[in-house]
């Protein structure tokens, strides 16, 4: 849940909803059919949404969405389930309907507030913003399910955050959840101006070791999200300051640090979504066929409000250096992926963005880091990102990828580079996987393919791996050129 504006917690803002407005706690499940909505922003429209937490599995990208039930007028959030909301394509929406809700938790009392779904060890812990019957006023909640719809039940029978967590937030809201690639995962959470994080253990649903205060947030409100990309963490998260961020500090912009560790400390980049047309400001963030996105919220569906509001997705662009270009806010959504002029990535979440490359060889003026940055280019001359080259290399080449920890493999891409120089289109390529002992050709592999201008991909047989290698044979006379290649789950 997001809270607008700066309040005490001593004096809390009236729009906080009395008991007497949640009416009745428990919610009866009836299967729907619903139809997919066409892209455009907010995604759906026949019921509103909030504080969006976007997963991918496989082919599908997944929104975890509060539900606003407000009737028109009311000054208060009134929010008693969540609903699941999914895209083969990121633009044409299925509401599959309440996955979960206050009465999921028996120990709850009201108020279904922001939460997050993260996988492990084969299931789907949803991790939730929920008031609790007793002491306290906010608590975090952990479900369990074994799909990405559920159906999910109570892991632990009461809270994994409360108030009597020693060195909690001021508002024990908006948890998200990492889990790195040594296994180990973080729950960061927070609002009032009071970001805290803590280790979780292997279980999902406690905690380890003492809770502890993050440095270098600048200007944190609420509702924080991690994520990973080519090696470096990210959070974004809401904040409500007037120092380019919002003109009036009742509503907030998406601000966003960076960090070599995912415990920080953290260093401020700047702005990532500006104001939105609601009060509250809640964000996350997901790459899926190969391009990142940015869901949040804002009141434009009809008849939306503060307390009406409605999820919107739009595409996110990283900078050559890591940095985020500021998410542009559309009323159409983005264009189906695959599809449009986005190159085809594979068949799910691209690898290659958490692992280490090495190469048989590099031109000193080029970059190896050129090939898992997430870059997606325009044809095959694109020469206005960097490249890897190999010249004057020639006949067999490779470059590898090395992951800390084993990966589950079934497909990869490549997308070759010709500079209509010394560097043009391999002849051949084959895809390759170590077996713990060896070097072996992925087993099952399609071909794989040298064409320009496109991302020639190559599924094959699943396989576990800790590295995947492309080797390549030149054309004569000349050298061998990616722009990016990448490894999918």
């Amino acid at each position: 849940m997001s809270i607008p504006g700066p309040v005490s917690r001593r004096t809390p803002r009236r729009h906080f909803p009395p008991l007497v407005l949640l009416l009745s706690l428990a919610l009866v499940f009836v299967p729907i059919a619903i139809l997919p909505a066409q892209a455009a922003n907010p995604i759906v429209t026949a019921v509103y949404t909030a504080d969006p937490a976007p997963l991918v599995v496989g082919d599908t990208m997944y929104i975890y969405a509060g539900r606003d039930e407000a009737p028109t007028g009311t000054d208060a959030f009134v929010m008693r389930e969540w609903r699941v909301l999914s895209s083969p394509d990121a633009a044409t929406w299925t509401d599959n309907g309440p996955r979960a809700s206050v009465a999921t938790f028996p120990w709850a009392g009201a108020d279904a507030w922001a939460g997050e779904v993260e996988p492990r060890n084969g299931h789907y812990y949803w991790y939730t913003s929920v008031n609790g019957n007793g002491p306290g006023w906010m608590n975090i909640g952990v479900a369990v399910g074994d799909s990405p719809l559920g159906p999910f039940t109570d892991a632990k029978g009461g809270p994994l955050i409360s108030d009597s967590t020693a060195n909690s937030s001021g508002l024990n809201i908006d948890p998200t959840v990492f889990v790195d690639d040594d296994g180990q995962a973080y729950l960061y959470w927070g609002g009032y101006w009071s970001p805290r994080m803590v280790k979780l253990a292997a279980n999902m649903v406690d905690t380890v070791g003492a809770v502890q205060t993050p440095v270098g947030l600048t200007d944190y409100w609420e509702a924080p999200f991690l994520f990973k990309r080519n090696g470096l963490y990210y959070m974004i998260y809401a904040a409500n300051d007037t120092n380019g961020c919002v003109t009036s500090s009742s509503y907030a912009c998406q601000r966003y640090a960076t960090a070599t560790s995912p415990m920080g400390p953290w260093t401020h980049r700047g702005v990532v979504l500006g104001q939105v047309s609601s009060t509250t400001n809640h964000a996350g963030v997901v790459q899926f066929h190969g391009q990142w996105y940015m869901v949040y919220h804002n009141a434009n569906a009809p008849g939306g409000g503060n307390f009406r509001r409605s999820v919107a997705v739009d595409r996110m662009t990283f900078n050559a250096d890591g940095t985020i270009q500021r998410v542009v806010q559309t009323t159409t959504g983005p264009p189906p992926n695959p599809g449009g002029t986005t190159p085809p990535t594979g068949p799910g979440t691209d690898h290659a963005l958490t692992a280490t490359p090495s190469t048989s060889y590099v031109s000193p003026w080029e970059n190896l880091t050129a090939i898992n940055d997430g870059f997606t280019p325009t044809s095959s001359a694109d020469r206005t990102h960097p490249v890897y080259g190999n010249w004057p290399e020639q006949g067999k080449q490779w470059v590898q990828y090395d992951w800390a920890a084993p990966v589950t493999l079934r497909g990869a891409s490549a997308y070759w580079f010709d500079d209509n120089q010394g560097i043009d289109l391999p002849a051949s390529c084959q895809v390759q996987y170590w077996t713990g002992t060896a070097w072996a050709n992925v087993p099952g592999g399609s071909a794989c393919g040298v064409a320009a201008g496109t991302a020639n991909t190559v599924t094959f047989d699943q396989v576990s791996t800790t590295r995947l290698r492309l080797t390549f044979t030149s054309r004569t006379g000349f050298s061998t050129g990616l722009l990016e290649f990448r490894a999918f789950s």
